[in-house]
């Protein structure tokens, strides 16, 4: 074993001790996916403020990222992100079944804001996040927003994380879905938004749609340990 192996595995049997895992990052393992789907066009919907598409650029990919974010403040420091990358562009809306404005509800830590009430377990698990305000904001359809612009690539991928509003989301991005090679979406276990899409409808959705699971990264955790959001990456 080299002196390398032997401190990474000293290191991780160390932090194993106090509950911690050392494991490969989620965005190096799905990225590694992308290029074997040969992914060039990504359609990020509920940007918040560029993590995914940084993720994305930090662990190698080099194709185009269309970010959607909705909200005023979450959006200026998008666009600051994406001003330095000629290959990123970011769009001010939110996207859904039909177009129009749409009142959203400001979560205090922006990642969270949905235009969906929230209900108690979300509270119950994470209480220092509340709502904290309201904006109007501009909802499109995903089909009259990238219509054009998806015919020009040959495999792109689509990312929703949208606080429970996917099943709106997909309503109005038929054609888009239909073109797209993979996709991944936020999978809620337990009901975190009012009316927001569960896994099981999840799920039955992408596979009927012709899509497979192939990953699965953790998301929202509540303090007790239980597992209330996971994000599943699917590929035709």
């Amino acid at each position: 074993m080299s002196t390398r192996s032997r401190v990474i595995n000293s290191a991780a049997t160390r932090l194993g001790r106090h509950g911690f895992e050392v494991r490969r990052h989620s965005a190096a393992r799905r990225q590694s996916v992308l290029a074997k789907h040969e992914v060039d066009l990504v359609l990020d919907v509920g940007a918040s403020t560029g993590g995914y598409g940084t993720a994305l650029r930090s662990f190698g990919y080099t194709g185009q990222i269309v970010s959607f974010e909705p909200l005023a403040a979450a959006f200026a420091e998008l666009s600051a992100t994406v001003a330095s990358d000629p290959l990123w562009t970011a769009r001010n809306t939110a996207l859904g079944a039909e177009p129009g404005e749409a009142t959203i509800n400001i979560a205090s830590n922006s990642a969270s804001s949905s235009l969906l009430p929230m209900l108690d377990a979300h509270v119950e698990a994470a209480p220092s996040i509340t709502y904290v305000g309201q904006e109007t904001i501009v909802v499109a359809r995903l089909d009259d927003e990238v219509g054009e612009l998806i015919a020009t690539y040959r495999r792109p991928f689509l990312k929703l994380d949208t606080q429970g509003f996917e099943r709106e989301v997909l309503a109005g991005g038929g054609e888009t879905v239909a073109s797209c090679v993979g996709l991944q979406i936020e999978l809620s276990l337990v009901p975190l938004y009012e009316g927001g899409i569960l896994i099981d409808e999840a799920l039955g959705w992408a596979y009927s749609n012709g899509f497979r699971m192939v990953g699965i990264e953790q998301g929202y955790a509540s303090p007790s340990g239980e597992i209330l959001q996971i994000d599943g990456v699917f590929f035709r």
